[in-house]
């Protein structure tokens, strides 16, 4: 090498304008592995202060890495999904019930696999994707084993006789495990691609009802949620341990989250250092959408730290564009603020001032204090997620008439009514359900307003 060029690549280390070792390289492209269990709420996971559920594995991420205390999707599992996929509000996409999925076309919507692919990242998707249109494929991922419905396990549940891998339908054959199968397609996957960037959507089972033994229930269990909250920590723990074994914990992002709050029939026991929470799935209350999200990324993400920023679940999709280096799709409106910064430990500033959410014809923009929906009613947010009290709307209070005024201006900027809401015609029962759900939140018994369980 002449000497000229020899002292231009040294000046190029020495200020930081190339990695130094093919490890930093990696390091600035991670790996991504979204683990998204299906029905769990804060009172489920044991560092969130569950009182009746022990999740070792799920706190020893958390400790690994950051533990956030106020991640938001939808009340509801199709919702949600899009909203994580797209980067998008609801009333962008028409994705704002179950029953909706159609309205979202790869001609007009960009999902994470996709936008990640334009990086050089292989991908892969497992579990659960009913309520999204289409085959995982059409929508960028390489590969992909999917169910159909929700909470499937064994083959005497309907609709469970077989899973699709790759478009081909697989028999699940009898004493299969439908959550192993899923666990071990996720391993090989990240075995064959270990040597360059991928990204993984894990959908997993646990804990959507039909709630049945698992492979680890003791004979004659009484408490089958408690053990498929156990058998779901088991699969976490041994994902991590694979990605120990292949050298790549460093270098790779692992999120664990949910796709929104517990399912109404398990909600009572989900309490939190001793207090029932408010709402639960379905529901605009506090815990329909509130749920738990944990960051790990060992040598870059901060370890043990608990974060206090409002993060929604559209935050994901610019998060993973910036980390892999893609570019966001033009001429469409990404409403997810990335929180790249905040995992590389780069800054702890929120980006967010306040959250929106969605459901039908209900939503609610929130801040960390207090909360306005739909029917201008606004909600003292201050003792969240235990309660969430009715304020007057003839309150005169000083911070009330403040907060009332700042979330209106949000809203009148967002404009959802708009946008693609849901085309359903029982318009009267939501309103009926809307005005139950302030009665509720006014008498603060914590009950669980606009609970309609699916």
């Amino acid at each position: 090498m002449k000497p000229t060029a020899f002292l231009l690549v040294a000046f190029a280390f020495a200020a930081g304008m190339l990695p130094a070792t093919a490890a930093d390289a990696r390091a600035q492209k991670p790996n991504i592995i979204f683990i998204l269990a299906d029905d769990l709420g804060i009172g489920s996971v044991s560092s969130y202060g569950a009182d009746n559920f022990k999740t070792p594995n799920i706190d020893k991420l958390a400790e690994s890495g950051m533990r956030f205390e106020h991640c938001y999707a939808s009340p509801l599992c199709g919702p949600s999904r899009a909203l994580l996929m797209t980067g998008r509000y609801a009333f962008r996409t028409g994705m704002t019930s179950n029953q909706t999925g159609d309205l979202l076309k790869p001609a007009n919507e960009t999902m994470i696999p996709s936008e990640l692919k334009s990086a050089g990242y292989v991908t892969a998707q497992a579990g659960k994707w009913a309520q999204l249109p289409l085959q995982p494929g059409d929508w960028g991922f390489d590969e992909y084993l999917r169910f159909q419905g929700s909470g499937k396990y064994w083959n005497t549940q309907n609709g469970a006789k077989t899973y699709t891998v790759n478009g081909k339908e697989t028999p699940l054959l009898d004493g299969e495990y439908l959550p192993n199968k899923m666990h071990d397609f996720v391993l090989d996957f990240i075995a064959r691609h270990k040597d360059q960037p991928f990204y993984v959507h894990y959908a997993m089972s646990h804990v959507h009802a039909q709630i049945l033994r698992t492979p680890d229930s003791a004979p004659g269990s009484k408490d089958f949620y408690k053990d498929n909250v156990a058998y779901m920590d088991k699969l976490v723990g041994k994902l991590i341990a694979e990605l120990d074994r292949l050298k790549l914990r460093e270098k790779t992002l692992v999120i664990f989250a949910s796709d929104n709050g517990t399912a109404k029939p398990f909600a009572a026991r989900c309490t939190v250092q001793g207090k029932p929470l408010s709402g639960c799935k379905n529901t605009m209350l506090e815990c329909g959408a509130l749920i738990p999200m944990i960051a790990s990324w060992p040598g870059t993400t901060p370890a043990g730290k608990v974060s206090q920023n409002l993060v929604s679940f559209c935050d994901f999709f610019p998060t993973f564009a910036e980390l892999a280096g893609a570019q966001l799709p033009k001429d469409v409106t990404i409403d997810g603020k990335s929180i790249a910064p905040t995992l590389r430990g780069k800054s702890d500033a929120s980006l967010r001032d306040w959250i929106f959410v969605l459901l039908r014809r209900n939503w609610y923009d929130r801040d960390a204090g207090w909360k306005l929906n739909e029917a201008s009613q606004l909600f003292d947010m201050r003792n969240s997620p235990f309660s969430e009290p009715l304020v007057s709307a003839d309150s005169q209070d000083g911070e009330a008439l403040a907060a009332r005024k700042r979330l209106q201006a949000v809203l009148d900027q967002l404009n959802p009514a708009a946008g693609k809401l849901d085309p359903g015609g029982n318009l009267a029962r939501q309103a009926r359900m809307n005005r139950k759900a302030g009665k509720q939140q006014a008498a603060q018994d914590g009950s669980n307003a606009n609970a309609e369980d699916q």
